[in-house]
């Protein structure tokens, strides 16, 4: 592939742009500048040096992002700032999308990325792929809260009831569940369909990534890592 097409398929800028970055010897391979922006470069386990920042080249990018509070799952926010502003800049020039969202208050997992297939997969009802959170409450829960979670609690906008696929206390305020939905305000709704109000919301798990294990430990909020081929293959068999 030619250098500049490299560069503006990995979001360095428009094609001009990025033919400029090259004539002005600001790409370098194997240490060595090239500046003729019509080089045909190899692709595979190609590192540029890009204004002296390392890029490794990926055909689709996959990130995972342990997102804060105060931040909208938005290209264009209303009234807090995008969870995007926390991703490098040639990432967001090059699309990618956040798979689902999370509340503007909710804290955790969030995944990125520009194939759509590979968010088609994790986003879809039929692929049933869990996410786990952890809900502060208002009040202490109860086995009986548990039970409901588990059996089903009906919400306004589903013909069935929805249900948790796991629900556990691991404090007498602090509930961990997981379901394989991604409606609206999901969780909120479950909990306070069952008499229960969720105070803060955090999402540790989707798939078979979770926060704080494995490629993502040590992933502090506000953070993101890239994930390999190997990860992706913990999130889901169709991912």
């Amino acid at each position: 592939m030619k250098l500049e097409r490299i560069l503006q398929n990995q979001g360095f800028g428009s094609r001009r742009q990025c033919r400029q970055l090259i004539e002005l010897g600001e790409v370098r391979i194997g240490g060595e500048v090239v500046d003729n922006p019509g080089a045909d470069i190899a692709t595979a386990g190609l590192v540029l040096d890009i204004e002296g920042e390392t890029w490794t080249y990926r055909e689709k990018t996959y990130v995972a992002l342990h997102k804060p509070a105060g931040f909208e799952c938005s290209h264009e926010p209303k009234h807090h700032r995008s969870v995007y502003s926390l991703l490098p800049h040639p990432l967001v020039v090059r699309n990618v999308q956040s798979v689902g969202r999370l509340d503007v208050d909710t804290t955790g997992l969030l995944l990125f990325s520009d194939d759509g297939a590979f968010i088609h997969n994790l986003s879809s009802p039929k692929k049933h792929v869990p996410k786990t959170y952890r809900a502060e409450l208002a009040e202490d829960g109860s086995e009986a809260l548990l039970q409901q979670l588990l059996a089903g609690v009906d919400l306004i906008d589903e013909a069935l009831p929805v249900r948790a696929l796991t629900a556990q206390l691991l404090a007498p305020r602090s509930l961990e569940l997981s379901i394989d939905l991604g409606k609206y305000h999901v969780v909120k709704r479950m909990i306070a369909a069952a008499g229960n109000h969720v105070v803060a919301l955090h999402r540790s798990g989707f798939g078979g990534l979770t926060l704080g294990e494995g490629p993502l430990a040590g992933v502090a909020e506000g953070e993101w890592v890239y994930l390999e081929e190997a990860d992706l293959r913990q999130l889901h068999p169709a991912a």
